[in-house]
């Protein structure tokens, strides 16, 4: 449920700019293992080193004869794939910039208000719930497959926000978290950041996320996560015109940086136990990415108990739909 209480959670420009100086900070932290001795990483070189996938995985599934005949192409995209004009979807509203990299979101001020700068919310825009519930991005990966069997058998229905071109490399792996029951949802195609695009880019990443899922999986997603949760009002716009509404997050477990052993898992857990004592509710940020977020992922749910549900589950009036 999309309720009042959303709209009226603090998120006041100062204490924003503190969070994102938060994020920002432990995203240089993450990647202090691996910077060039003596340079300094800007925010807005985050996108690009952790950019996602960082070799193109190959598509697995089959290219369909009816995506054929629609894009007069013969293969799927790499990863900038091209807008297919469609006459269900009209960009011409669509205002022209601002571009910009991560980092750079609060040099426009909050009339484009950015989810980066200070937790702006649009109107539709999902990022809290009554309960504390778990979300994973940038799968399937072959370690999710261990999250679907063990949610399996706990009982539980987790969401899954996947990137397209993972859809396309591991199918069956999407299959078997749709047909599990698990909520999922689109997290672009290629995992680019948003608002650093043009609109025909933007449309793109939207439209191929959506013929990868519903290829696949006759999935038609209603529901989508920004990469880097880059999202500002020109994506909202562009997203609308795709039947899309965005869903972000409030309570971040930064897992991805253990990746770098900037993190480690104790230091994750210590935040989901805080959590859980201080009555906390909210969206929780994970990664099926590698064996280390999937391990975390299974102890968290663990920690959680039963208070774990689905992002839609307690977001939206229930009995919405999840898909077209």
């Amino acid at each position: 449920m999309r309720s009042s209480e959303c709209q009226k959670r603090p998120s006041f420009k100062c204490a924003g700019y503190m969070r994102l100086f938060s994020r920002l900070f432990l995203q240089l932290v993450c990647f202090s293992t691996i910077s060039i001795v003596s340079s300094f990483m800007t925010p807005a070189d985050y996108a690009e080193l952790h950019r996602f996938p960082k070799t193109t995985p190959k598509p697995r599934a089959e290219f369909p004869r009816w995506l054929r005949d629609i894009t007069k192409l013969k293969s799927w995209p790499g990863e900038y794939p091209p807008y297919i004009e469609s006459a269900k979807v009209d960009l011409s509203g669509i205002p022209i910039g601002p571009q910009y990299k991560l980092g750079n979101a609060c040099d426009y001020g909050s009339n484009i208000c950015s989810f980066n700068c200070d937790d702006c919310l649009g109107p539709n825009d999902i990022m809290h719930c009554g309960e504390l519930v778990q979300s994973f991005d940038d799968g399937p990966n072959e370690e999710t497959t261990q999250l679907i069997s063990y949610f399996n058998q706990a009982q539980k229905k987790v969401s899954f926000f996947v990137v397209g071109l993972q859809v396309l490399a591991y199918p069956d792996i999407f299959q078997s978290e749709y047909l599990s029951g698990h909520f999922v949802a689109s997290h672009s195609y290629s995992h680019v950041y948003l608002p650093s695009l043009t609109n025909r880019k933007i449309a793109a990443q939207f439209q191929w996320s959506i013929w990868a899922m519903n290829a696949t999986a006759n999935v038609i997603p209603r529901y989508f996560r920004p990469p880097y949760g880059g999202l500002d009002n020109r994506v909202r716009a562009i997203a609308a015109k795709f039947g899309l509404t965005p869903i972000v997050w409030d309570l971040d477990t930064d897992d991805w940086c253990m990746i770098t052993n900037s993190r480690t898992a104790d230091e994750v857990y210590a935040d989901v136990k805080q959590w859980v004592e201080d009555n906390q509710t909210g969206i929780i940020l994970e990664h099926d990415l590698t064996q280390e977020t999937v391990t975390v992922g299974i102890e968290i749910s663990k920690i959680l108990g039963n208070r774990n549900r689905t992002v839609t589950a307690d977001c939206k009036i229930p009995g919405a739909p999840w898909y077209a």
